[in-house]
């Protein structure tokens, strides 16, 4: 169902979505014009102090600080850590891989990244890639909307290979 354009007195057909807050779960439904003009102008960090800026990047970039982490994943973080200090011994013994499907590995191509790439290096490439070739900030439109689809299905294709 295509909603009207959020925008005040517009009555065109708001087909593009635009965050309406940082943590991403709720849209404005917008038209292409006021979508452009809206995401222009949106700043994920508004209304941030410095500090708290370079603390949701940290957290974002690396995880919560051990600190805040729960008990089991704290002591799950230091299995691993011990693990992998004291000669790799549950690595070593973990099955081997099996292929991936060719679906998937022409998503990590589509997103010009190795198959072993983990889904943090997943996302920000996506959005690297998103972009520069989102139709509305895209220098050269002519393809752009056409590689913007491409990377949003590799991307979502590899969303539910990682059970995002």
């Amino acid at each position: 169902m295509i909603k009207k354009c959020d925008f005040p007195g517009c009555t065109r057909a708001g087909t593009c979505r635009a965050p309406k807050t940082r943590d991403l779960k709720e849209y404005w439904s917008f038209c292409k014009e006021h979508a452009a003009e809206y995401n222009k102008n949106w700043n994920y960090y508004a209304n941030m102090s410095a500090d708290e800026i370079e603390e949701d990047w940290e957290r974002q970039t690396f995880g919560e600080p051990v600190g805040k982490r729960s008990p089991q994943d704290t002591a799950d973080y230091i299995k691993f850590l011990n693990d992998f200090i004291t000669g790799r011994a549950s690595f070593d013994k973990m099955p081997p891989k099996k292929s991936l499907p060719s679906a998937i590995v022409s998503a990590f191509k589509t997103l010009e990244l190795p198959i072993t790439a983990t889904w943090r290096e997943i996302g920000v490439k996506y959005r690297a890639l998103a972009k520069k070739y989102h139709p509305d900030t895209a220098k050269s439109s002519d393809s752009s909307g056409t590689e913007f689809a491409k990377i949003s299905a590799a991307y979502q294709t590899l969303k539910k290979h990682f059970g995002k």
